[in-house]
């Protein structure tokens, strides 16, 4: 038992009755807290996980890095010097100089060497320096490839919070500004968090802010959420621990500790992921989007498949997209889509995304590589299907690097190819409870090519929270406050979605900018809204062969093999069906 569980969970070191509490410690949620506590109030934050662990790389908005800057001034304007955090070396702790500096590099660096001073040269993002896009759709029945280079977006030097967007649309229309590794990002805005409980501790004051990790909402029957008369929602939370039990990640109720009743709430916002336990038992629901790809199919599910890898290669501050043709035994043309994703000097990150075509079924029989009747669940099945990712994944993610499929074979691979889908979601209404709505990925999700599901929550749905204090402030009452919480949030979550549906089908990726996605479908000569033959009756055999799972970021399969250091080949003219052997 922790000294957490031997406190007073109503002692002057807890945080009862607060104003807002966070369930989910992503991005959206620890963004609402901070503006919460910029706004004067209380928080508490829950969260089922220990520290952040998503291993992807985001491509970010400049709006997110002038949110700090703000974040930053109001922190000091509400509290003063004395009220703020400070790095390990003495220096303030300003979110917005840890994301990103005029007089700071970026490179291969982490929060934690940040925050603690240990690193007083580098800055947490990597700015993007080339925007590169390669269209080897063939044309007239022959390999065609068109290449546009464009430079990246010059950041500001200094966070200006009169350049923040306050449409979410106007933000996923705008071009991505930087580069960082999602886990990274998250951890520099646990550690504000945490640093501002640690002071209050310290002071032996209640908190302005209290984290807890490894916990949940009590899930038994009649706990957890308990209704108040007035139809609010109290919340009880216990602490976790977690087993890798089989090869299986198992939560389960730490041995002999007690419940915390955090109390009432006036607002809660449940931003857990795609699949949330908690906003089920509150009586929330999604359903699919459909779009219509004008294919003559009609509205059909947003869905596509993914291969996802991270691959010892120097990608650098660069961020280039592919969109080629496939062609299934009939001849008919399939447009699939590939991501290289990297970060400003750091030769380990270098994060491949490929596109599996609707008719490619990965089935180990078809392929000749086992006989009719193999037990599906025997290793052998197992194994033939995974070399068949593999070597899919190799031929794709060799076409967007420009490296020989042969030499990158032997470049070390700490994750993946992991194959996945992506479905586009949402729920009817964000409002739960009269003191609670969902947001984030929570809400509804979409294509995450651009990152701009992570955008939509970090600075849109957030912003919604800190106008939300801003409305209570100036007299709202609070169940006015929150339905326009609750409208604005899924606002901005169908502006995402829209912008979404495209990636789907259309050319150019949204986090290029409005004028440069124009501009690639004028050097293309294909229309910017063409659509190419589609099909999902093979995606569904495919997903009938083996389940695919989303959400499994955490466990690494490596494969060993040395580091790719070396700038990136450029990207050669000729298409490579029209390569000489």
């Amino acid at each position: 038992m922790t000294d957490e569980d031997l406190r007073d969970p109503h002692g002057p070191e807890s945080t009862h009755n607060p104003d807002f509490v966070a369930l989910g410690l992503g991005g959206t949620n620890m963004m609402a807290m901070l503006w919460t506590l910029a706004m004067g109030r209380s928080s508490v934050g829950v969260e089922l996980r220990g520290d952040p662990g998503l291993g992807v790389h985001w491509n970010i908005r400049e709006d997110l890095f002038h949110q700090l800057g703000l974040i930053d001034r109001m922190m000091l304007e509400e509290y003063g010097e004395d009220g703020v955090p400070r790095r390990g070396d003495g220096r303030t702790l300003r979110l917005a100089e840890c994301f990103y500096g005029s007089r700071t590099t970026g490179g291969d660096v982490s929060a934690d060497e940040i925050v603690c001073g240990f690193d007083q040269q580098q800055h947490l993002a990597g700015s993007i320096y080339h925007i590169e896009f390669i269209d080897d759709r063939w044309k007239d029945g022959a390999p065609h490839r068109v290449v546009s280079m464009m430079q990246g977006p010059q950041p500001d030097p200094e966070p200006d919070p009169s350049k923040i967007r306050t449409r979410v649309a106007d933000v996923l229309s705008g071009p991505s500004t930087f580069q960082a590794g999602a886990s990274e990002v998250l951890v520099l805005l646990r550690r504000y968090l945490e640093a501002v409980q640690a002071m209050d501790l310290a002071r032996g004051i209640e908190p302005r802010v209290r984290i807890y990790t490894q916990h949940r909402v009590v899930p038994d029957e009649g706990d957890g959420f308990i209704d108040e008369p007035d139809g609010r929602k109290r919340i009880r939370i216990e602490p976790l621990q977690e087993l890798d039990h089989r090869g299986t990640f198992v939560r389960t109720r730490r041995p002999g500790a007690e419940t915390i009743d955090i109390g009432v709430p006036e607002l809660f916002v449940i931003a857990e992921g795609a699949s949330s336990s908690d906003a089920e038992r509150l009586g929330f629901t999604q359903r699919d989007v459909l779009v219509d790809h004008q294919d003559g199919r009609g509205p059909v599910v947003a869905q596509a498949d993914f291969l996802a890898g991270l691959v010892g290669v120097l990608v650098d501050g660069r961020l280039r997209r592919r969109i080629s043709s496939e062609f299934d035994e009939e001849g008919n043309e399939y447009w699939v889509r590939q991501l290289a994703v990297g970060h400003e000097g750091d030769p380990e990150v270098g994060w491949i995304m490929v596109q599996v075509p609707d008719f490619k079924t990965f089935d180990p029989v078809a392929s000749q590589l086992v006989p009719a009747g193999t037990d599906i669940g025997s290793s052998e099945y197992f194994a033939a299907y995974q070399q068949l990712l593999y070597q899919f994944f190799i031929d794709q993610a060799s076409g967007i690097l420009e490296i020989p499929k042969e030499e990158l074979a032997t470049i070390h691979m700490e994750y993946g190819p992991k194959l996945f889908s992506i479905v586009e979601r949402i729920g009817h209404d964000a409002q739960v409870a009269p003191n609670g709505v969902v947001a984030g990925d929570t809400l509804g999700n979409g294509h995450f090519l651009t990152s701009g599901g992570a955008m939509t929550g970090m600075i849109g749905h957030s912003a919604r929270v800190l106008r939300y204090w801003q409305d209570r402030d100036k007299g709202l009452p609070a169940e006015r406050a929150i339905r326009s919480l609750a409208d604005t949030v899924k606002e901005d979550t169908e502006a995402w979605l829209e912008a979404s549906a495209t990636e789907f089908s259309q050319t150019a990726p949204v986090n290029f900018g409005a004028e440069r996605m124009q501009e690639i479908a004028d050097a293309s000569g294909i229309a910017q809204d063409a659509r190419a033959h589609m099909i999902d009756a093979s995606r569904r055999f495919r997903h009938a062969l083996l389940p695919l799972d989303p959400s499994d970021w955490r466990r690494l399969v490596i494969r060993y093999g040395r580091l790719y250091a070396d700038p990136l080949p450029e990207v050669n003219p000729l298409h490579p069906a029209a390569r000489r052997p």
